[in-house]
């Protein structure tokens, strides 16, 4: 009977049991035949018989309809009428007895001490089990075909606990069959990479060493490499030997997930790779981040997870792809040499805009299918364009392709939010009909008709108030334009929607005019440095290097500094783009390393560089080394790899790119000297050195104090001009201006007369210090006294203050409006 063999059966089979019994009861037999118990083991999905029944790609549902409308209407219905379940007295036959008994056989072949769903699948092909057997082979099964794939899948594994068969179908427990989803279209599209796919392919046909592990940074495609390949194998589009390989991807959350007991991850490792082997070359593993398998297990001296593959890769049982990055590739696999010689690698680079835009195009039509929105070919160029000049710690097409997707998905929002007087009132109702429910109940009916009478004109004005709103949103342009991706970047950086759209060729054409709003004089340094911009913008700028490279020289406060603020201002849209270090701070040798990290075993490892570091986060900026001549002659040995080729590599292997910077030094070298010859003016005359004789002095002095390598890798030395008093009056206004503009946000309007002006030149005057005097003379006579007064409360918001001369001395009074 069968009783004797329930308690040799796992819960799977228990519950195959139990599903037959309760079709049989619902059709109404009362004989319980070796057919239900397969239609038990059908209608499992989560059982690893259907992983089986997928691998030997037979029509599981096809079955079940043939069962069901051709087997068991041949049966003959042992009552006239459908018993009711209570009152059912079940039949066990013969065939079901032995079909248990062979099942019982077929476990311990397997080395199970329990019959599981996969055995009990075997012996129904046996034929003493009746009408089963027919059908299965009728199908096109074969039972040894059924038990090499069983054998495959289970990857050693055995029964031993009733829970177990829950965790035999290990490669479906632990992998992502690729082609599989592939075949269901769930994969996107891989537009370009053919170079990297066929030199995958060309590596995974080589006889020996046949393991491709894709290395690139984040974002740059490399798992999508892999699901290119996928997508060809199904495409039938690669040679004939992969036409039959399967790529199954690792799943290292659940790898790893309640592996807390020691050797249980080694073991479910092992069980993978056994699994792999047992299918004869037929499975390819792809590990995406490689070296988070390399780096877990081997605890307490046991074996790690390198050592469980080394074995099956040096035989070539085992094909792999993996993934991983270069610095991770280095840490953790190329240290090994045992495991790195068992791959070879392929590198993936970063596209280019133009070929950002054409994996975007490609893209195009399933993100507005999600989204349910429409993107502009200006959208996609600016996707491109914007995340490749803004966006510096990702890499493409990664980073545009975050950029489509989020402007997407905020434009589907815009179309779908509800307005807040709609929210309004669907409150205001729900509260009303909630008072009315209230009323009712304590039988209050005047204030329940007041609710009822209320309800019914919020409905009114919802109804309304809605098909307004539908009409405005067919209305609306559901295209995601340039100006919406615009706005997300600017969200990300913080940087001005605005600025990023302003056109680029006026804006560079007319650069020296907008510069001098801010800077007076020095037209020689600013034009040469409009001239490296326009060189850079228009494509010009050889290789990797940075935007320009420039020695600013002359006396304090010409505006030397100033001008690299204006500079990141104009550039890059933010005065703060400015990575400003004083060179005074690395006078010693043991301070060059700051730079760019300390190296290991020093405090502060780890940390990152302070020049490196912050051109990492914001790689867009101008780089200013204030008084350059303080720092130690080895800053200038690490600053030629800079000024040449654009990178710096700092302690921690990173390799930090310049390409997008403006390396700028200031120094005072040869001041001196100039200010024993009195004066520097611009034309000659008694006691005037003229510019050019102070530049040749400046520049001769440099020469002097600078290696040629260093002065040679230079775009250009500025030597700035001292400023006359006709500058220093220039300046005056801009920085009135500034004042004046400051005190309009506190609504204090001031007004300073030509009479204020001219003792303020007078009195911040010094050619030897430039502008300095200046800002001085304005703080001490303007803004010391004036702050003064609106502390005291004698001007307050809405006030209009005029600057006089009182005694000699500026004083302020209240004007009158």
């Amino acid at each position: 009977m069968l009783q004797k063999y329930i308690r040799y059966c796992t819960k799977k089979v228990l519950d195959a049991i139990n599903i037959g019994t309760m079709e049989l009861v619902n059709m109404g037999h009362t004989v319980f035949t070796t057919e239900f118990v397969l239609l038990g083991l059908l209608v499992q999905n989560d059982s690893s018989l259907i992983t089986i029944m997928e691998q030997l790609k037979l029509d599981t549902e096809g079955l079940k309809k043939r069962l069901m409308d051709d087997t068991f209407a041949s049966l003959d219905n042992q009552t006239t009428n459908t018993p009711k379940a209570g009152n059912v007295q079940l039949v066990i036959s013969g065939e079901v007895d032995k079909v248990f008994e062979v099942a019982l056989q077929e476990s311990k072949m397997m080395g199970d001490k329990l019959i599981s769903t996969e055995a009990l699948f075997l012996a129904l092909f046996d034929p003493q089990s009746g009408i089963t057997a027919e059908i299965l082979k009728g199908v096109g099964l074969e039972q040894e075909n059924v038990r090499t794939a069983i054998k495959e899948i289970r990857g050693g594994r055995k029964v031993v606990n009733q829970d177990d068969e829950s965790k035999l179908d290990v490669l479906k427990e632990y992998t992502l069959d690729l082609l599989e989803l592939a075949r269901q279209g769930e994969l996107d599209p891989v537009i370009g990479r053919e170079k990297e796919i066929e030199r995958v392919i060309q590596i995974l046909s080589r006889r020996k060493k046949n393991n491709p592990v894709i290395i690139g940074e984040a974002g740059v495609g490399k798992t999508v490499i892999v699901e290119g390949l996928a997508q060809q194998i199904v495409a039938a589009e690669v040679p004939q030997s992969l036409l039959s390989k399967k790529i199954l991807s690792l799943d290292m959350a659940a790898l790893i997930a309640g592996a807390g007991v020691r050797g249980e991850f080694e073991g479910r490792l092992k069980s993978i790779r056994d699994a792999i082997i047992d299918a004869g070359g037929r499975i390819i593993l792809f590990i995406d981040e490689l070296h988070t398998v390399v780096g877990v297990g081997g605890g307490s001296g046991g074996m790690g997870a390198p050592d469980i593959l080394k074995p099956a890769l040096a035989r070539g049982q085992l094909q792999l792809i993996g993934a991983t990055t270069y610095d991770d590739y280095r840490k953790h696999i190329e240290s090994d040499r045992a495991l790195a010689r068992r791959f070879q690698t392929v590198q993936v680079d970063a596209p280019g805009i133009e070929d950002t835009k054409k994996i975007l195009e490609g893209l195009k039509p399933y993100y507005e299918k999600h989204h349910n929105i429409d993107y502009t070919p200006e959208s996609l160029d600016a996707a491109a364009r914007l995340s490749d000049r803004y966006i510096s710690d990702r890499a493409q097409p990664d980073k545009a392709i975050d950029l489509l997707d989020e402007a997407g998905a905020k434009k589907h929002l815009e179309m779908h939010y509800t307005p807040p007087d709609i929210k309004k009132l669907e409150n205001e109702k729900r509260t009303h009909a909630a008072l009315k429910m209230d009323a009712f109940e304590r039988q209050d009916f005047e204030e329940a008709t007041k609710h009822h009478a209320e309800l019914q004109i919020i409905e009114e004005q919802l109804v309304t108030k809605k098909e307004k709103w539908q009409n405005e949103l067919k209305e609306k342009d559901t295209s995601v334009t340039s100006e919406d991706i615009a706005g997300i970047v600017s969200n990300w950086t913080g940087i001005p929607a605005s600025r990023m759209m302003e056109g680029e060729a006026s804006k560079l054409a007319h650069m020296e005019e907008k510069i001098h709003e801010r800077i007076v004089a020095q037209e020689a340094a600013v034009g040469a440095i409009a001239d490296a911009i326009r060189r850079n913008r228009a494509g010009l700028r050889e290789g990797s290097r940075p935007i320009g490279t420039f020695l600013f020289l002359g006396p304090t406060g010409v505006g030397k500094t100033e001008l690299a603020k204006t500079l990141a201002e104009f550039l890059f849209d933010d005065e703060t783009h400015i990575v400003r270090l004083d060179m005074s701070e690395y006078m010693e040798r043991h301070e060059v390393a700051k730079l760019i990290g300390a190296p290991p075993g020093y405090i502060g490892y780890g940390e990152g560089g302070q020049l490196t570091e912050r051109i990492r986060r914001v790689p867009y900026a101008v780089v200013l080394l204030d008084e350059v001549e303080k720092a130690h002659p080895d800053v200038f040995n690490m600053l030629l790899q800079v000024l040449d080729e654009g990178r710096l590599t700092d302690a921690q292997g990173h390799v930090v790119s310049f390409r997008n910077t403006i390396i700028i030094g200031t120094s005072n070298i040869g001041s001196e000297k100039l200010a024993e010859k009195h004066e520097i003016g611009f034309k000659s005359g008694p006691g005037i050195i003229s510019h050019d004789e102070a530049k040749d002095m400046i520049l001769s002095e440099v020469k002097k104090y600078f290696k040629p390598e260093f002065l040679n890798r230079l775009d250009d030395m500025i030597v700035f001009h001292s400023l006359t008093k006709e500058h220093i009056s220039r300046i005056l206004d801009i920085l009135l201006n500034r004042l004046i503009k400051r005190l309009k946000e506190e609504e204090i309007s001031l007004e300073i007369g030509a009479e204020i002006k001219e003792k303020l030149v007078t009195d911040g005057y010094e050619p030897k210090y430039g502008a300095r005097p200046l800002k001085r003379a304005i703080e001490r006579e303007i803004e010391n006294k004036l702050s003064l007064c609106i502390v005291n409360r004698q001007f307050q918001s809405g006030d209009k203050v005029k600057a006089i001369i009182k005694d000699k001395e500026i004083g302020f009074e209240k004007v009158s409006v």
